[in-house]
């Protein structure tokens, strides 16, 4: 029987794809951004572990709702790919009910998934942290070469995909780091939009709680202007912005 290590869930509207959707946090994840809203989902030890079957109960419950709304499930985290045969199953089970489906990831593990994964994926919402290597690793501990792997993967399989980019000043502001992600999105044939996301503290209580320093605590939110010029760089190269 297949289980998973979960965070927890929640029912959101325009959020984490589209229309009202019901939102499984999986506990674990293999990056350390510095703006990581969620240090509560890093371990797969804190998580509780809840089967497949488990799961869709709570989804069925709420899925009359989700359905009349336009909705679906969404799979994040933490990182989902971190639990792939998990996050397998529960789209399977999802998209036998004729749920939408949708894939929150960094991409950072996109070689686990599966293509039976991404056959039951109707959208990924992939974030592309930084397009500079050094940059990438500043902000996540990570490389960036298997996002953009993942990306080219999911774009050759046309499957939906929208971009999400963490504007944060002084790390992710560049301009050159930037036009880089902006111009690789451009060349990705599936890529339905691009979420310009500015940086927000709204986490920091979460570190307070577990007694963990909030990294970018001295770090200012994006100010208009600067959201603006970021929006305008990637509408420059003719990617849709949200």
């Amino acid at each position: 029987m297949t289980t998973g290590s979960v965070h927890s869930w929640d029912v959101s509207t325009a959020v984490d794809g589209p229309g009202t959707r019901f939102v499984l946090f999986l506990s674990g994840c293999p990056l350390r951004c510095l703006y990581c809203e969620n240090p509560d989902t890093w371990h797969m030890r804190d998580g509780h572990r809840m089967t497949v079957d488990e799961v869709m109960a709570e989804v069925t419950r709420y899925r009359r709702f989700i359905e009349v709304a336009g909705g679906g499930l969404t799979l994040t985290g933490g990182e989902p790919l971190l639990q792939p045969a998990f996050t397998a199953a529960v789209f399977h089970r999802a998209k036998q009910l004729g749920l939408h489906t949708a894939l929150d990831t960094s991409g950072f593990l996109g070689a686990r998934a599966s293509d039976e994964l991404l056959a039951d994926t109707d959208l990924v919402l992939l974030d592309i942290k930084s397009w500079d290597p050094a940059t990438y690793r500043r902000v996540t501990r990570g490389e960036v070469a298997p996002t953009l792997e993942f990306a080219r993967r999911l774009s050759a399989l046309g499957t939906r995909m929208w971009i999400r980019f963490v504007l944060v000043p002084g790390f992710t502001d560049d301009r050159d780091n930037v036009a880089g992600i902006a111009s690789f999105v451009s060349t990705l044939d599936s890529v339905e939009r691009v979420e310009v996301l500015p940086f927000h503290k709204l986490g920091a209580p979460k570190y307070a709680a577990l007694g963990i320093p909030f990294p970018l605590a001295d770090v200012p939110t994006p100010d208009a202007e600067l959201v603006r010029r970021v929006r305008d760089q990637f509408a420059g190269c003719g990617v849709p912005v949200h």
